[in-house]
């Protein structure tokens, strides 16, 4: 399992992170929202090793080993996958070279050049990726949408232990977000614990989380199952602390308690 416990973070002195608390299994997806400037990045940034956020409490755990310290390829290889919200260029690297690569880093062997190849095409297609964006740099000249399908095309290559998704959504058109949906719906179900970071319940429609939590400055203030995103996207976070709020689904009508 994945731990996060009691963690404390900053950046450029600024305390951001104060003290989360959490627990993601093999197979669950978690749902982390909230308002702008609540720390979701920094959370995201901070598990997976970036050198710009400072650890001042808490301790990282997976499988019951700390990783604070690690540097960020080594939680990479112990099966930590990042999805960024702005995925950078890096041109001259394709992406069949890229995840040839990354997976004999990892240690989980690869197939030869031709078998490898015949299967990311396979996989591609089924993220609306043609097979002419596999032999350009890694996400030189990609679109929004087909940046994040790369992603999720990443994931479910390299099969990580447990994924941070830092709001693969943004930027998404319906049909993209469908492709994306579906990746992580796979992934999960494949064993892979999510961390999903959005600001909306609209990729929840599509992928059911386990639990949805609510980061409001730097703390988890509430916990709840997928209704709680339903009653969020109808009231917003202002609501967090002070009421219970009303949603309705296909159920109907219900209350979710959000009180801190």
């Amino acid at each position: 399992m994945l731990e996060i416990k009691d963690l404390h973070a900053e950046c450029d002195g600024r305390e951001i992170l104060k003290g989360i608390n959490l627990t993601i299994n093999p197979g669950e997806v978690h749902a982390l929202m909230g308002p702008n400037g609540s720390g979701k990045s920094t959370l995201s940034f901070a598990i997976a090793g970036h050198p710009k956020y400072k650890i001042t409490g808490g301790d990282i755990l997976l499988n019951g080993k700390s990783i604070l310290g690690m540097p960020v390829h080594e939680r990479a290889r112990l099966g930590l996958f990042l999805g960024f919200q702005y995925p950078q260029e890096i041109s001259g690297v394709s992406i069949s070279n890229f995840l040839r690569t990354a997976l004999a880093s990892s240690g989980k062997g690869v197939p030869a050049v031709a078998d490898f190849y015949k299967l990311l095409k396979e996989k591609a297609n089924e993220f609306g990726l043609s097979d002419e964006i596999l032999k350009r740099g890694l996400n030189n000249g990609f679109s929004g949408g087909e940046k994040k399908r790369s992603e999720v095309l990443q994931l479910t290559v390299l099969k990580p232990k447990f994924a941070i998704l830092d709001e693969p959504d943004s930027g998404m058109d319906v049909d993209g977000l469908k492709y994306v949906a579906e990746g992580i719906k796979k992934a999960a179900a494949e064993g892979t614990g999510v961390l999903l970071v959005t600001h909306y319940n609209r990729i929840l429609s599509h992928v059911k989380p386990n639990f949805v939590h609510v980061l409001v400055d730097g703390k988890i203030v509430q916990s709840g199952g997928p209704e709680l995103a339903v009653a969020i996207e109808s009231q917003g976070y202002d609501k967090i602390g002070k009421t219970i709020l009303p949603f309705q689904n296909h159920a109907g009508f219900g209350y979710v308690e959000v009180s801190a």
